[in-house]
This record gives C-alpha cells, structure tokens and sequence, in this order.
C-alpha cells in the first residue's frame, strides 16, 4: 500500500546522481534526505524533535548543525550556514523546524496533495489528525498478511507494522500524524514523474 520498494530504490539512484551535479544547498540537503527513501525527509524531521527539548519547534545554528551530523548528513559548516540564514529571516539566531521542514519537502501539485489527504482521511477513522491502530482496524484487513496467516505475527503487530512505514526509524510512536504522511508520499512522489501516474497509484493502493 505504501510507496513500493522498487520506488525507493529508483528515487535514491536518482537523488545521488542529481546531488553529484547540484549546488544549491537546500537542494543538495533535499537530495541526501530522498537518497534515503521515502522515509528520508521525516527521519531528519524526528531527529529535530527530539532535540527540541523546550519543545519551541524553533533550533538555533548549533542544534540544527547537531541535528544533520546526528543524521550523518554529509555537510560542511559553511554550507550548513548558508541554509540556516535563509531561513533564519528576521536575523533571530533561530529557525522555524515547521517551516524548515515544508521547504525541504519535494515540491508538489494540488492534484498530488489532494490524493494524499483523500487517502488520510480515509485511514484517519476518528478525523482527529493522527492514524492509531484503533483506525486502522475498520480499513486495513491484517488477515491477508503472510505472516498472520503463517501464524508468525500477531494482528496487532501486522498493524504496527504498516504504520511504521510512515514512521520515522529514530522515534516509532506507532501514531502518524498528517505532516509525517505527507512527508512519506513527498519522497514517494519525486521518484514518479507525471502526475496522473501519481494519482493512479494512489487510488489503486487506497481505493479512493
């Protein structure tokens, strides 16, 4: 249901042979985050809110330099300093994580945004803003999974399961708030080109 494995290995090909020709620094930090898959962008994403710890959603230069080598973002101070001054724009010495982290998602269409949220709400049960287990009970049937039928995994671990794919390695809270999936189908949406193939996909995999 998620962006396919094939996706994520055609996107980070391609992230690391556009980053072998790009200067600019918030592409070239954009790319090294795809070059991770799907998953990418929201990794560094958790990283930030982890080291938010007055939970300000703002980072000064030292947080922000600790947080892309934490992620092994392969970046020199000076070009870290040059993204953090276009986004620091009042000169406060701090940036916005949120707004930070909505520039370095890959661009995308209404078309493509509207299909993601349609496949949000439908899996966001409650309308509260955040996808549980408890959601996924009435839309995701765990049953035809191999390894519930094999006996291997219970339902509830096939549950925990798909929505880790849409949680981010360093933090699974088992929960997926709207921002984290429209992060995940960001990544997943650079590696497909034509946006009618996008909205094809993502009717077929959610049957919106």
């Amino acid at each position: 249901m998620p962006g396919t494995a094939r996706h994520d290995r055609e996107m980070a090909i391609q992230a690391k042979r556009k980053l072998a020709k790009t200067t600019d620094p918030i592409e070239r930090l954009r790319l090294q985050c795809l070059a991770r898959g799907s998953a990418g962008i929201k990794g560094l994403a958790r990283v930030f809110h982890i080291m938010d710890d007055d939970r300000n959603r703002t980072l000064d230069f030292k947080e922000f330099l600790k947080g892309l080598h934490d992620y092994a973002v392969l970046i020199d101070k000076e070009e870290a300093e040059k993204i953090f001054k276009i986004f620091d724009k009042d000169g406060s010495g701090t940036i916005d994580f949120d707004e930070f982290l909505l520039t370095l998602r890959p661009p995308m269409s209404n078309a493509r945004k509207e299909v993601i949220m349609q496949a949000f709400r439908k899996l966001d049960k409650t309308g509260d803003g955040v996808v549980t287990i408890e959601d996924l009970r009435g839309v995701y049937n765990p049953k035809h999974h191999p390894k519930y039928q094999n006996g291997e995994w219970s339902e509830e671990q096939v549950f925990r399961t798909f929505l880790d794919n849409f949680d981010s390695p360093y933090d699974k809270d088992g929960q997926v708030t709207t921002d984290e999936f429209m992060n995940y189908y960001a990544g997943v949406s650079a590696s497909i080109d034509t946006d009618v193939y996008f909205i094809v996909m993502m009717k077929n995999a959610w049957k919106i």
